[in-house]
């Protein structure tokens, strides 16, 4: 299959919504055990991730400082996104954006950028600020300078802004319909879109398209409206007509392709394997076999 953008996309049964009928053996959840008390239930959010520490897998995670001169910068960033983002629905929150910058540090690792301090700030900055001013939730047009008048207040040198402000205005799967990731794809775009991405799909990708879905009192699935095979930018962007699973059809499940990197496209296997559990047993749900 062929995106209208130019991306070849393997051939997948789950692509189109007229071929769902395929068996997964594997059950859809495991036993979890019991949660103990979160301690970071009452703090704000900024304080609930560091009472884990900087200690492997705990949060905040991949959050390192590799420079001492970039915490401040970094620091001024985290608040400035939280500012921003408040009074978003929990799809485009605060903590999708700290989980893509979690998710962009690993992979930079993976990816061998961490031999280079410069390109993790870089990456770390653009993963904080890359929902702010985003088109869904703009308020007034003065908010798409925010992030450049922020970096340049901030002194981050011009090699580095203008690094940040690519990724930042072109990691979109908008611009990608329209054709402009053909342009300049260097490795720290590479792992914040892809990040960005990962958060799309997999468990925490389908919880975050029922919940901007549901935000937009959009239908949850209609057999008779059929999720569009050609997109514009322009159609992309204008979603009245259209029913959240159909989202599925169009973006999430093309995403695995799409991904940049290595370290990205390993990760999106499995999010992109459970995305077509899910939607086999949502059909059965649907259709009152299961």
């Amino acid at each position: 299959m062929r995106l209208s953008f130019g991306v070849v996309v393997r051939s997948c049964p789950a692509i189109s919504p007229f071929h769902h009928r395929f068996h997964f053996p594997r059950a859809l959840s495991a036993a979890r055990p019991k949660a103990s008390h979160d301690p970071r239930s009452s703090a704000p959010i900024h304080q609930r991730r560091c009472i884990y520490g900087e200690t492997e897998g705990a949060r905040p995670g991949e959050r390192r400082r590799e420079m001492a001169g970039a915490s401040e910068a970094v620091a001024k960033a985290e608040k400035l996104m939280e500012e921003h983002m408040s009074g978003n629905d929990s799809s485009h929150d605060a903590w999708h954006v700290f989980r893509v910058r979690d998710l962009a540090l690993s992979l930079a690792r993976e990816e061998g950028l961490d031999a280079h301090p410069g390109s993790m700030e870089i990456v770390e900055l653009a993963a904080l600020l890359h929902d702010i001013g985003d088109y869904k939730y703009l308020r007034d047009p003065s908010e798409e300078k925010i992030v450049e008048n922020f970096l340049e207040e901030q002194g981050v040198e011009e090699s580095k802004k203008i690094k940040i402000l690519k990724i930042v205005r072109g990691m979109g799967f908008k611009n990608e319909i329209k054709g402009l990731a053909e342009t300049e794809v260097f490795p720290e775009f590479g792992v914040v879109q892809d990040a960005d991405r990962l958060d799309a799909i997999g468990a925490i990708g389908i919880a975050r398209c029922f919940t901007f879905g549901g935000s937009r009192n959009r239908v949850l699935h209609d057999p008779a409206i059929q999720p569009r095979s050609v997109l514009s930018q322009e159609n992309y962007m204008k979603k009245e007509e259209q029913t959240t699973l159909n989202h599925f059809y169009e973006k999430l499940l093309k995403l695995k392709d799409l991904m940049k990197t290595k370290a990205g496209q390993r990760r999106a296997e499995k999010r992109h394997k459970f995305m077509l559990e899910y939607l086999e047993e949502f059909y059965k749900e649907w259709d009152g076999q299961a």
